[in-house]
């Protein structure tokens, strides 16, 4: 079997087998599609799970006992290969209604979106690696828990690819995966570019492989800019700021692209020490860092035009000295 029939396969596993799980069935789906030892990596606080059984009790047990209607919405849904593994990836929001706390965030019994980001791991027909980011900060705004400092840029509900053309359940054209792949690299070693001595943002040379027009949909806390300018006055400028030495795009767990779309995560991914004050209204730390991110383009032609990103914002919190989830258990 050609690999291009293997991404197809895993495509339709994963989409199955996510699309299928409820709340009266997850024990059972999960049993038949994760492989028994299954490698789990989540946000903050939940973190690494090992096991089928364990996964079911202490994930998707509570998330469905607070989100008992709880529906998964994709937006971007891709596979491919990458340094000898498969890999589906996938962004986009769950839906439901918020009827019991959950990791003390406090229930509103009203509707809500979580973002997520999806990373799978498939081998002979079994998931035997997940990687999950989901937007903590965005769900505590909902519930009206808010600790952090307000964006840089707009909290608004993060679309779907303008494109319409997100969900990539068929094959796709090699070329047009190489060529996806190819800009992504060009794009992390323009960036890898800065000094943080100089701070000259024109050497990163955005325009190279960004449309000047391009959407950075952040995660809540940092939220989405429009534009280039946008991307280095909302976002790059004072997270640079905050992390002059950050090194990147050397340790991802993964980076398939698929088509006109790429997708990478790493766990860390991001390397850095936070020696700068006012990122997320943080004062310096001094201390080292490492930061879970989950990134998806969507290329245009030549250049990338949508970038979809999760943090981990807890877990980098907490690295940094601040324990939001403690704050959030102190306020009950």
């Amino acid at each position: 079997m050609n690999t291009i029939s293997i991404k197809v396969r895993n495509k339709k596993l994963v989409w199955d087998f996510l699309h299928g799980i409820a709340a009266d069935n997850f024990e059972s789906r999960l049993a038949h599609r994760l492989a028994p030892q299954v490698n789990w990596q989540g946000p903050h606080p939940i973190n690494k799970i090992t096991g089928v059984q364990s996964l079911a009790r202490k994930f998707y047990e509570p998330l469905f006992t607070s989100f008992p209607d709880l529906e998964r919405q994709d937006d971007v849904f891709m596979a491919g290969p990458w340094r000898g593994g498969d890999w589906v990836c996938a962004t986009g929001h769950y839906v439901g209604t918020f009827k019991k706390d959950w990791l003390h965030i406090p229930a509103t019994g009203n509707s809500i979106r979580l973002r997520f980001g999806d990373f799978y791991k498939v081998e002979d027909g079994l998931i035997t690696d997940c990687f999950v980011i989901l937007d903590m900060i965005g769900l505590m705004q909902q519930a009206g828990v808010n600790l952090l400092p307000p964006s840089c840029g707009d909290d608004s509900p993060v679309p779907g690819p303008a494109s319409k053309d997100g969900i990539l359940l068929s094959e796709q054209a090699d070329a047009d995966s190489e060529k996806s792949a190819q800009l992504v690299d060009e794009m992390i070693a323009d960036l890898m570019r800065f000094d943080p001595d100089v701070k000259d943002f024109s050497v990163m040379r955005h325009e190279r492989c960004w449309h000047e027009d391009m959407k950075w949909y952040g995660p809540a806390g940092i939220g989405t800019t429009y534009g280039i300018e946008g991307f280095i006055e909302n976002y790059q400028r004072h997270f640079l700021a905050a992390f002059p030495d950050r090194r990147g795009g050397d340790n991802h767990v993964a980076r398939p692209a698929d088509g006109n779309y790429v997708a990478s995560t790493g766990w860390p991914s991001v390397h850095a020490t936070h020696t700068g004050d006012g990122w997320l209204g943080q004062q310096a730390s001094n201390r080292k860092i490492g930061m879970r991110v989950m990134d998806f383009w969507r290329r245009d032609g030549d250049r990338f035009r949508e970038n979809w990103v999760l943090i981990d914002i807890p877990e980098l919190l907490l690295q940094m000295g601040f324990d939001l989830f403690a704050q959030i258990r102190n306020r009950e």
